[in-house]
């Protein structure tokens, strides 16, 4: 791997951790935000879809403006205001605030999200795209893995504001790093031939692509399967099984690790394989795999160690699906590559809103609403590929 590329791999992947971080730390908290606050279960996880929702609906201006005015004038903006929403959520007296301002935490966050993407297109296509994203996904998985963990030991010492301190020092980080280590990828030339009435032609485009929306939707339903997760895996596994909140985030920590290491697969494998095929055998698997873990809790089989088990097993496979399935998706759109990546999450985190939504809406204090949802997004993850990338 060339130095470039590594180095651009770092940048993008530590830059694109941030939102998710924001996630995933504050995940073991969420039992004891509700105690604190007085909330119910359903109005702490409206804090977590908050913030999801910003993330989808803040793309949709982010997209288009990194091509107008260039990557990085996004990027200040949207750490400025990620900084700004993380003051407010530690400050939050009352479950309300904390909701209104994960949605300004997620709105700055989605710069973000949707702007690296943009820039491995920028700079790389096909294979080479495919191996920044996966070594991008592999500084990325910082976040899943070490997130959860730090967190558990901030909320042990500090309580779980202190979580949202710990935010803004990210933020602040991810200035510096921008403002020093990264160039601008987006030439003047072509940021003229960019305008808001083109990005909106350029989505109505995008929309009536029925290939880039099947791609879209594979890889949306593959996050709404871990979005499902991740909205209700704290309750289920600490008030369920009796986890504590440092055995949680071992466990979470698990399972993106094995998202991440299956995706390092991805070059090589698409490179030997195809791509297409790749993203088809995973799927398969992927859905067997969360099909099964749903039978078994319908039989009665509602034990830890099944759980844990085919979760690991099934988003190692995931891992494989959705960098691809990106990568697939915006191979024919380079001059319009920040909105293609901004149509893309926007669909993909108002997809994972919807599934959590309809989970929240089942809970019952067991696991079997959440593996419902997961084994549910898997199956459209199957047909969606059945539908696509057919041989």
């Amino acid at each position: 791997m060339t130095t470039s590329i590594l180095r651009a791999a770092l940048i993008l992947g530590l830059l694109s951790a941030i939102g998710p971080f924001a996630i995933d730390m504050y995940l073991p908290a969420l039992p004891s935000i509700g105690q604190s606050l007085g909330a119910s279960i359903g109005a702490v996880q409206g804090s977590l879809m908050a913030f999801f929702i910003a993330l989808g609906v803040g793309q949709v201006i982010y997209g288009p403006a990194s091509d107008m005015f260039g990557r990085k004038p996004p990027l200040y903006f949207g750490l400025g205001l990620f900084a700004v929403g993380s003051v407010g959520c530690a400050l939050a007296p009352d479950i309300h605030t904390l909701i209104a301002m994960r949605f300004v935490q997620g709105l700055g966050g989605c710069a973000c999200t949707v702007i690296p993407r943009a820039v491995v297109r920028d700079l790389y296509t096909g294979h080479e795209a495919l191996r920044l994203m996966s070594t991008l996904m592999l500084v990325f998985s910082v976040s899943p893995i070490l997130a959860p963990l730090a967190g558990s030991l901030l909320i042990e010492w500090q309580g779980w504001r202190s979580a949202f301190w710990f935010m803004l020092g990210i933020g602040i980080l991810g200035l510096i790093l921008m403002a020093t280590q990264m160039s601008e990828t987006r030439p003047p030339e072509e940021r003229k031939q960019s305008s808001w009435g083109q990005a909106f032609r350029a989505y109505l485009t995008l929309l009536q692509d029925r290939h880039f929306l099947g791609l879209v939707f594979i890889g949306s339903f593959g996050i709404a399967s871990f979005f499902a997760y991740l909205a209700n895996s704290s309750f289920v596994l600490i008030d369920h099984y009796g986890l504590t909140p440092r055995q949680y985030s071992v466990v979470f920590a698990a399972n993106a690790a094995s998202f991440i290491g299956m995706s390092q697969l991805t070059g090589r494998l698409g490179q030997r394989y195809g791509l297409k095929p790749m993203v088809r055998l995973a799927t398969h698997v992927y859905a067997a795999v969360m099909l099964l873990l749903l039978l078994c809790f319908l039989l009665g089989l509602d034990q830890l160690p099944v759980l844990l088990v085919l979760l690991f097993l099934g988003y190692g496979f995931l891992g494989l699906i959705i960098p691809t399935s990106a990568i697939l998706a915006l191979e024919d759109h380079g001059p319009i590559a920040g909105t293609a990546s901004a149509l893309m999450g926007t669909l993909q985190f108002a997809t994972g809103a919807i599934v959590m939504a309809i989970t929240g809406l089942f809970v019952d204090g067991t696991g079997l609403p959440m593996v419902a949802g997961i084994a549910a997004s898997a199956t459209m993850v199957w047909l969606f590929v059945r539908g696509t990338l057919k041989r």
